[in-house]
């Protein structure tokens, strides 16, 4: 454990509320450019910005955010 790569579903639930990266920025007080390293996960958020993001979308964190399991 420690080196797992934070993955993220924020593609799919923008598309599920037809958001733009600009609407989810918005909402949540960040730029366009930080949603899109997130997404692409370059940038990995914090705590409190990660828990904003699933209040936008009314989801539990862990369903925006997960670790992906190495083998």
């Amino acid at each position: 454990m420690g080196k797992e790569p934070l993955k993220n579903n924020l593609k799919v639930y923008r598309a599920k509320f037809n958001f733009t990266q600009e609407d989810l920025a918005k909402e949540v007080s960040v730029t366009r450019k930080t949603i899109n390293t997130i997404e692409n996960g370059v940038y990995i958020p914090s705590t409190y910005l990660a828990l904003k993001i699933a209040k936008v979308f009314n989801e539990p964190v862990e369903n925006l955010f997960y670790i992906e399991e190495l083998e």
